[in-house]
């Protein structure tokens, strides 16, 4: 797993569900320039905002983090 894929697949969910990066900030109490941040693989959330992230929408950790099974 690496940075660029999970900030990736917050953007992918932002976007899918229709949110600027200002309103995601917001609903997770954070600032929309470290939201940008993940989103470009430039920091990484911590466990904290992964957990926050993943039930904003309603998936899990392992698909937030771009994790399968094989």
């Amino acid at each position: 797993m690496s940075h660029n894929t999970i900030g990736n697949n917050i953007k992918t969910l932002r976007k899918k569900n229709r949110m600027t990066q200002e309103q995601m900030a917001k609903k997770l109490y954070l600032k929309r320039q470290t939201l940008s941040n993940y989103e470009i693989g430039k920091r990484v959330p911590d466990i904290y905002e992964l957990v926050k992230i993943a039930d904003l929408f309603d998936i899990s950790l392992d698909e937030l983090v771009g994790h399968s099974r094989k």
